[in-house]
């Protein structure tokens, strides 16, 4: 059946507003729970537990959601932890209570971007997928700048307790939001080929083998560690670099690199989905590989501050192209194979995997050797998986329309 005007706002508007829920728990979290008198240690032990949390759990939390009979009750119940961990942080700044919470918004957090997803395959259907994760990002990108603008003119103006209240409060429109899509225009056909089951182990096991099987995912998978092992450590190492050259002018600098990429995404993204139906995946994705191997070279050869935001522009442009492509490429994979969620959990774990290494070794090397060789060693990443784009990756739009 088509799909009404108002399920299609409402969509737009809960992608919006998870964005501005989920802001809220970045860079904010270690500000808070240093005003607390928290050691760095604890700081770091809190965060790299909920990091694991979220690697560990990507697989089984899109197995589990493959099996849920109501994405839209799903989407509610993450939003609802996701507003009680955020309440319980603020008040009870506490280890016991902040690891308990930092645990539940990891698992809520995966099932709510993997339930953001399948509603939007399974309700615009794979014909106008791709559009949708357009403006899906763009929504997104919009969400997080905005948000992250107002949340820290609250923790400056008000108190940091006050960011995660707004981030609990921001939960309601959000499940408003979800609740006002029409649930007979859900059509959860589309990604599953078989009535949803309990995601028992051998389901689990199945599951996964087929997906091993598929040599067009693990390529993709491969190209996706390949591109965050190049881009997840190139901000963080850029803004090290701005501090010790210039302390007084770091922060509005990284400050800029960051809103820079936000608003290029916010405008992009759209493009990329209306390109990707015309023009394939292929070819946006070797656009997002050299954009991400040119800003680390350039990274490497410039120290002007203002050239290095201007430099981010790229960041954006590949974002974009990655933002609609990773599961757009996921659902022409799977289309018909009742493991989608699964698969994106499993792309999303060679995601973690990449950033983790990224960041590690460039902190060696840039230890070790410099920045220069640090920037130039993560444009030499990028552009290996560039390579392996061109050379091994197929045009999934062909496959996905065979698939029936």
């Amino acid at each position: 059946m088509p799909v009404s005007a108002r399920s299609r706002r409402s969509l737009d508007w809960f992608v919006f507003f998870v964005a501005d829920v989920q802001t809220g728990f970045g860079p904010f979290v270690a500000v808070f729970l240093t005003t607390q008198k928290w050691t760095q240690v604890d700081i770091g032990l809190v965060l790299t537990i909920s990091g694991l949390v979220s690697l560990a759990g990507q697989i089984p939390m899109g197995a589990l959601v493959d099996s849920i009979r109501s994405l839209r009750l799903a989407a509610t119940i993450s939003l609802v932890v996701i507003g009680l961990s955020a309440v319980a942080f603020a008040l009870w700044p506490i280890f016991p209570v902040v690891m308990a919470t930092r645990i539940l918004h990891a698992a809520a957090s995966l099932v709510l971007g993997l339930t953001l997803v399948s509603l939007s395959l399974a309700l615009v259907g794979p014909n106008e997928i791709s559009e949708r994760l357009g403006r899906n990002a763009a929504f997104a990108s919009a969400g997080t700048g905005i948000a992250a603008a107002v949340m820290g003119a609250t923790g400056y103006y008000l108190s940091n307790h006050a960011v995660f209240f707004l981030a609990a409060a921001l939960a309601v429109p959000a499940i408003i939001a979800v609740q006002r899509i029409r649930p007979a225009e859900i059509n959860l056909a589309t990604i599953r080929r078989r009535r949803p089951t309990s995601p028992d182990g051998r389901d689990f096991l199945a599951g996964l083998g087929e997906l091993l099987r598929n040599r067009p995912l693990i390529i993709f998978a491969a190209c996706v560690v390949m591109f965050h092992l190049a881009n997840a450590a190139m901000l963080p190492l850029a803004a090290s670099m701005l501090t010790l050259r210039s302390t007084q002018a770091a922060t509005i600098v990284v400050a800029a690199a960051m809103v820079v990429p936000q608003f290029t995404v916010t405008v992009l993204s759209p493009f990329v989905g209306h390109l990707a139906t015309r023009w394939g995946r292929r070819p946006l994705l070797i656009i997002g590989f050299g954009a991400l191997a040119l800003r680390g070279l350039l990274f490497a050869l410039i120290e002007q501050p203002g050239l290095l935001v201007l430099v981010q522009v790229l960041d954006g442009a590949s974002a974009a192209a990655l933002g609609v492509l990773v599961p757009l490429t996921i659902a022409d994979l799977t289309r018909n194979s009742g493991h989608f969620n699964l698969a994106q959990g499993t792309v999303g774990c060679a995601m973690g995997i990449g950033a983790s290494i990224s960041t590690t070794l460039t902190g060696y090397v840039a230890d070790s050797f410099g920045s220069y060789t640090a920037f130039s060693m993560l444009a030499v990443l990028a552009a290996a998986g560039l390579l392996l784009v061109a050379a091994a990756m197929p045009e999934t739009r062909a496959i996905s329309t065979k698939v029936e």
